[in-house]
């Protein structure tokens, strides 16, 4: 039985290759982030409240005018359709059923137009910029024409970072048949399998239009990797926000004086992030920042977080420190990897419990509530 995000993630773990395990598990470097993202949590501890019960805590939250049924939603995930065909599309049916936000990856299997169709103002799509900035202002204004009603832009990938998990496995998009990939990969057969039968290397579907028609998917991939970690400047982010008639966040910042300065180049909001460890090792932690970031913005600028999330306890922990929004990128990715639809669902439903248990012991009544939660804070 499956109790807990780690549970999925085991299951995930014996599906997948170690190749593609490693890559979507590991972090950059010594990897000091990734694990201090996570640890960051258990220096929070709360003080319950009792003598009036809660039985079942109010779940649903207003993010820019909408309410969702909870407050947590699917951070991005990139080519999230290698790891399981139709892995985008899955994703957002789960966000449909659960009634929450699900950021679409710029780099993603499905086309941004394909997903725009399939959903309901649920979607926001997430902007990884080119160095070719021409095909960036396209992407945005195709984001724009197929009617999502946020753009998140990434803000933390000026270089490629050093992740010495996938260098020691020889990763790289497209992936290499090698010996010992091949053995992997039949020590995997339910991957495999699925990989085979659904086409093999699957084409990145909103880049293949910046190639000539009927370009393999493996030359598709080498394009996007040559058009990627561009140096993002202001003027950059002044040109999406002229273009963009929706919702404009800014995902990456950790310094508060960068979220002013978004905030002043008029983005609506900021999603702190250290992109789960996988870029610069020796950056803080999302959820050390989030104090200094609400400090400097007030209380009424949309602050939001991924990250770390394991627990539901993570998602109250965030809430009450000063988050808006949290978001779950790995944690609902496992339960993609493990068991398809059903696992992101499964995924869904253990945080959500987790969450509604904890606010009902702690007699937390709803999420605006947490805010006046006694904290304490090693």
């Amino acid at each position: 039985m499956d109790h807990s995000i780690a549970d999925l993630e085991r299951r995930a773990r014996a599906y997948l290759p170690r190749v593609l395990y490693d890559w979507v598990a590991g972090g950059a470097e010594d990897e000091s982030g990734l694990r201090a993202s996570v640890a960051d949590y258990a220096r929070v501890r709360l003080i319950p409240r009792y003598g009036n019960p809660v039985s079942a805590p109010d779940l649903t939250h207003t993010l820019f005018g909408r309410t969702y049924a909870r407050p947590f939603g699917i951070a991005p995930t990139g080519y999230t359709g290698i790891l399981r065909p139709g892995g985008e599309s899955m994703m957002r049916a789960a966000a449909q059923r659960a009634d929450i936000p699900y950021l679409l990856s710029g780099v993603s299997v499905a086309s941004l137009e394909d997903i725009a169709a399939e959903e309901s103002g649920r979607s926001w799509y997430q902007l990884y910029p080119a160095r070719d900035h021409a095909i960036t202002l396209d992407l945005v204004r195709r984001a724009r024409d197929a009617g999502f009603p946020a753009l998140v832009i990434t803000m933390d990938m000026p270089r490629e970072a050093k992740r010495e998990r996938d260098w020691r496995n020889g990763f790289s998009l497209p992936l290499r048949y090698t010996p010992r990939r091949i053995l992997d990969g039949l020590l995997h057969p339910a991957w495999s399998l699925r990989y085979l039968a659904s086409g093999g290397i699957p084409t990145l579907g909103s880049w293949q239009r910046y190639l000539p028609a009927g370009t393999p998917a493996a030359e598709v991939l080498r394009f996007h990797g040559n058009q990627g970690y561009p140096a993002i400047s202001w003027e950059h982010v002044d040109d999406f926000r002229a273009l963009w008639p929706g919702r404009l966040i800014l995902k990456g910042l950790l310094h508060p004086q960068d979220v002013l300065r978004g905030r002043d180049a008029g983005a609506d909001g900021v999603i702190l992030s250290n992109h789960g460890g996988r870029q610069l090792d020796l950056a803080p932690t999302t959820l050390s920042c989030l104090p200094a970031v609400r400090a400097a913005v007030g209380s009424a600028y949309p602050v939001m977080l991924d990250g770390g999330i394991r627990r539901g306890s993570d998602i109250a922990t965030a809430l009450a420190l000063g988050a808006d929004y949290v978001f779950c990128g790995r944690a609902l990715l496992w339960g993609l990897i493990a068991y398809g639809e059903a696992g992101i669902d499964k995924a869904i439903h253990i945080l959500t419990d987790e969450l509604s248990r904890l606010m009902s012991q702690a007699g937390i009544a709803n999420v605006g509530a947490l805010r006046s939660a006694a904290f304490q804070v090693a």
